[in-house]
């Protein structure tokens, strides 16, 4: 990487725009940035790394683009860095410009622009810069990909910052460690000791969970195996405890298995003990069975002999019930014949009460005779019917040609009322839609006017109310403005007053044998004295920040300000120069027009309806009118036809109803007449037959009664037995039948009578031996299953428990593995003796080299005497691995770097930059650094060793690279003729370049 030129506008103490050649001051291979405290040599190199990266190195890292900007710089001129270089063999510009708070265009106060950025790369065959992006990451992207190097990395190897690397070459492990990983960007092994520390947690967690659930199945077997099986206490993840288990596992189930045999022996001895019990208790029970039967045996015979007598009464009851039942048939036939006749005798009397007294003694014959002669004459009626009909439909029609007349002549009156006041509602209807239309035209016409008459009122409104805040505003503006001039320049006084005696201030601070912060000497032989009068930093800051806080009031009040008058210019614009009162005036009077002309207009619609409505009303009136015309001529030849049938038909109904009231009255009593005679001819009818077949019924029961053996028909009913009676006697009978051959057989059982010849069975002891029998098998089974659901389970529990050991031995030997190596990466394994951890050690390496690149610059610097050697010794308790000595050629002694006097720490901790600046630049792909920056204080240095270091950085000059040393010891200005001078003044600073061509 080479610089070009740099051109810096606006930024940091250069108020104005300043340009530095790089490629001229390059020419000498050495060069010179110099001038007095605070004029800016710094910022030129935060100008090159905002240039690359978009931020300024180290601790004057913001993040606010707004404190770049120069106090000195006109408000018109916008910040702006741009940066020529050459990287990678191409050639790039880069244009910074940060946030930007500037002056409006139109109108007072200021807004904010946002941060723009550009990259060009020239095009040697065009001859021309062609744009590659205007982004401010890529951009950043692009040069780190291009340097290989982050802001950091870049900031400590070619911009090498003031007195880093003395607290470097100082510093302990810890903050040696996090610089060297901060450069070299050790992140990843960090990374790795995270990721083996994390598998070595996830492995022993799924270790500590196989080795929980197999203790649960211990704990299982145990409670299965009860005091055969002693568990280890040992807990999960402790070594030893698959073995452990699976030795007591095996242990528990031999014993489980002596157990079961011993349980089977016993049960075998139970179950042969309770057979014998049972058959005992078998050959008791059957005896008592036996015993007991003949017992009731002969309570039963006992029973049968008291009851004989009985017996033989129910005997001779059947055999009677039997000879009535040959005369049943005949009994029935005789009752359901007296039963009809009596319904026969009764529907008679019914019938014969309805019938005139005339007809009391008449036969069913006669009742016959005259009911068909009653039916003959309702026949002859039936044609006077048909005719009483039609003339109660003629009456009808004629009634309805009679309404129709009516109704047509009230259409006619009220037709020719209503078409009589036709032209006049027409006529009315037609000025009320032509006013509605004008109405509903003049309402629009004054809705185009209501919105400009509104906004001009609003706006007049607006305009009263900011003359009053436009006027608060430029009065509170013209105090702000009055008031930062005068903290401007009491500030800018007490600051020259300090900058002229800056030397005294300075000098306050010098002890003897300590360093000059300017020069960098040790002796201070006449050390400035304060004046009377002297302002000190902290009078100047307060009035700096007292300035500020104005200014920034002051801003603020011209923002309002402006804002103010835009604003009451725009609403004047939109108000003209009309009162607020005349446009309220003229607003409400357009308002209420426009009101009442939508009032108007909003009877157009109903007006329009209205006649369409009345239109069509008159059309239906006069096809009323002709219709009723047509109708009332054809009603004359209706009415005549109408009469004329009536007339005809009113003779012929005199003469057939008779002294009836009507045809169909006569009609209706004949019908009646018939139907009654017709049901009394029907009933005494039946009345006799009904006699004659109880007559017939009486003579053959008398005849089945004497057959059967009975006097009279009524001994035969009384014999005879209801269904019900017969059925409950029979089965009496055959019970008794029944228990008489039950007792005989059971009497003579031999087996019966022998049982009874023995002792009373006694039940009650067979039982008791038996229970405990089988008492004693369930015990013995239940134990003999309980020993085998040991068994089984203790093997199951062993397979699985066995299983989940195979299983985890692979686990194991995982983790065994992982936690090895997270141990010696963490620097916590005995195998790691120096404690070590993974990126400490990636460090010491580096800083091996480091430290071996720093010393071939450091010989020369110190005439071959000190040498740089790298410490992997402990220090305290902190880990090794980051150490740094340095070796005396006049001692021979290794010793610590902190016992290094002031100029030896300076050019260690130089030759310390250099070598780190090779390594990082080897580790970051070989990027070629041709520009370098040295920030130190030279001042410290006797002229023997200020000419050694001198060679030292002019060798660096070797592969065509430029040196800049960053410095304002005098010495220098004589040693080093390529300058570059940084002159600071009232209105800001400046450059300027001496001993270049």
């Amino acid at each position: 990487m080479r610089l070009h030129r740099l051109d810096i506008t606006a930024f940091g103490p250069f108020g104005g725009s300043q340009s530095v050649d790089f490629d001229a001051l390059s020419t000498a291979g050495l060069f010179l940035l110099h001038g007095p405290t605070g004029a800016g040599k710094t910022s030129v190199l935060d100008a090159v790394c905002y240039a690359l990266y978009g931020t300024v190195p180290g601790a004057r890292q913001t993040g606010q683009g707004l404190t770049l900007r120069s106090d000195h710089a006109d408000p018109a001129v916008r910040t702006q860095v741009r940066l020529e270089l050459t990287v990678g063999g191409r050639r790039l510009e880069v244009t910074r410009q940060p946030p930007w708070q500037r002056p409006k265009k139109r109108g007072s106060g200021t807004t904010m622009d946002k941060a723009q950025s550009w990259l060009r790369e020239y095009d040697a065959v065009a001859r021309a810069w062609k744009d590659l992006s205007r982004s401010h990451q890529e951009i950043g992207e692009e040069f780190t990909q291009l340097l290989g190097m982050s802001r950091e990395q870049f900031c400590q190897v070619v911009l090498l910052p003031q007195g880093e690397f003395a607290r470097f070459l100082r510093a302990d492990a810890e903050a040696r460690g996090r610089l060297l990983g901060r450069l070299f960007d050790t992140q990843r092994f960090a990374d790795v000791e995270k990721r083996l520390a994390e598998r070595r947690r996830a492995t022993e967690a799924r270790v500590r969970e196989g080795d929980a659930t197999l203790l649960a199945d211990a704990h299982r077997m145990q409670q299965e195996a009860g005091d055969a099986m002693e568990l280890p206490e040992l807990a999960p993840g402790e070594p030893g405890l698959a073995e452990a288990v699976l030795a007591a596992a095996a242990v528990a189930r031999s014993t489980a298995r002596e157990r079961l045999t011993v349980a089977r022996s016993r049960l075998a001895a139970a179950e042969s003990a309770h057979a014998t019990a049972e058959g005992a208790l078998a050959d008791v029970r059957e005896r008592a069975r036996l015993q007991a039967r003949f017992a009731e045996a002969r309570k039963r015979a006992a029973l049968l002999e008291e009851r004989a007598g009985a017996h033989q009464e129910a005997q001779a009851r059947m055999e009677r019930g039997r000879k009535a039942e040959k005369a049943a048939p005949t009994l029935e036939l005789r009752e359901r014949a007296e039963a009809e006749q009596r319904r026969a005798a009764a529907a008679e009397a019914r019938t014969r009460g309805l019938l005139p007294e005339s007809f009391a003694d008449a036969g069913a014959a006669g009742l016959a005779a005259d009911a068909r002669r009653a039916a003959e004459e309702l026949g002859g009626l039936e044609s006077a019917r048909r005719a009483e009909q039609r003339l109660a439909q003629l009456l009808a029609e004629r009634a309805d040609v009679d309404r129709q007349e009516r109704d047509d002549e009230d259409v006619l009156r009220d037709a020719e009322s209503w078409l009589a006041d036709w032209e006049a509602t027409r006529a009315e209807l037609r000025t009320r839609i032509e006013s509605a239309q004008e109405a509903a035209t003049r309402a629009a016409q004054l809705a185009v006017q209501r919105e400009p008459a509104r906004r001009r009122l609003d706006a007049a409104r607006l305009r009263d109310r900011l003359a009053g805040e436009t006027e608060t505003a430029r009065a509170r503006s013209l105090d702000s403005t009055k008031h930062a001039l005068k903290a401007r320049t009491h500030w800018l006084d007490l600051k020259e007053q300090r900058l002229n005696g800056i030397a005294a201030e300075l000098a306050a601070t010098l002890t003897d044998g300590a360093p000059c912060a300017v020069c960098g000497a040790t002796e201070h032989p006449a050390p400035a004295r304060k004046i009377t009068g002297h302002v000190g930093r902290e009078a100047e800051e307060q009035a700096l920040t007292a300035y500020q806080r104005a200014d920034e009031q002051r801003a603020e009040d011209e923002r309002t300000l402006s804002a103010a008058r835009e604003a009451l210019a725009a609403a004047t614009a939109e108000a003209g120069d009309a009162s607020t009162a005349e446009l309220a005036a003229a607003h409400g009077a357009l308002e209420r027009d426009h009101a009442q002309a939508r009032r108007d207009a909003s009877a157009l619609h109903t007006a329009q309806e209205q006649l369409r409505r009345a239109e069509q009303e008159r059309e239906r009136r006069l096809a009323d009118r002709q219709q009723a015309a047509v109708r009332a001529a054809s009603r004359l030849t209706r009415r005549e036809a109408l009469d004329q049938e009536r007339e005809a038909l009113e003779g012929e109904l005199a003469q057939a109803r008779g002294t009836a009231a009507s045809v169909a009255a006569r009609a209706a009593e004949l019908e009646r007449r018939v139907a009654l005679l017709t049901d009394a001819a029907d009933t005494a009818r039946a009345a006799e037959e009904a006699a004659q077949r109880l007559k017939d019924a009486d003579a053959r029961l008398a005849d089945a009664a004497y057959r059967a053996g009975f006097e009279t028909p009524q001994a035969a009913a009384a014999a005879l037995l209801a269904p019900a009676a017969h059925r409950e006697l029979q089965r009496r009978l055959d019970a008794w039948q029944s228990e008489e051959a039950a007792v005989r057989a059971a009497l003579a059982e031999p087996d019966t009578a022998a049982a009874a010849q023995q002792p009373p069975a006694d039940l009650a002891a067979a039982e008791h031996d038996a229970a405990q029998a089988a008492r004693r098998l369930r015990e013995a089974a239940s134990a003999r299953d309980a020993a085998a659901h040991c068994c089984a389970e203790l093997d199951r529990l062993s397979a699985r428990a066995a299983g989940g050991v195979r299983r985890l031995g692979p686990l194991r030997e995982e983790y065994d593995r992982v936690a090895r190596l997270a141990a010696l990466t963490a620097g916590t394994s005995a195998d790691n003796e120096r404690k070590m951890r993974l990126e400490s050690y990636v460090l010491a390496a580096r800083l091996e080299q480091v430290a071996a690149a720093a010393t071939v610059r450091l010989q020369r610097m110190s005439s071959g005497r000190y040498t740089l050697v790298h410490s992997d010794d402990r220090t305290g308790r902190g880990r090794s691995g980051l150490g740094l000595h340095v070796v005396d050629a006049w001692t021979g002694r290794e010793r610590d770097t902190a016992t290094l006097s002031g100029g030896e720490t300076f050019f260690a901790s130089l030759a310390l930059a250099l070598g780190l600046a090779d390594v990082v630049t080897d580790e970051a792909g070989g990027v070629r650094l041709d520009t370098l920056f040295i920030d130190e204080g030279f001042g410290s240095l006797d002229d023997q060793t200020l000419d050694e270091v001198l060679d030292v950085l002019d060798s660096l000059r070797e592969r065509d690279r430029a040196v800049g040393i960053v410095s304002h010891v005098a010495d220098l200005r004589r040693r080093v003729h390529a300058q570059l001078e940084i002159v600071k003044g009232r209105s800001g600073s400046t450059v300027r370049q001496q001993g270049v061509s």
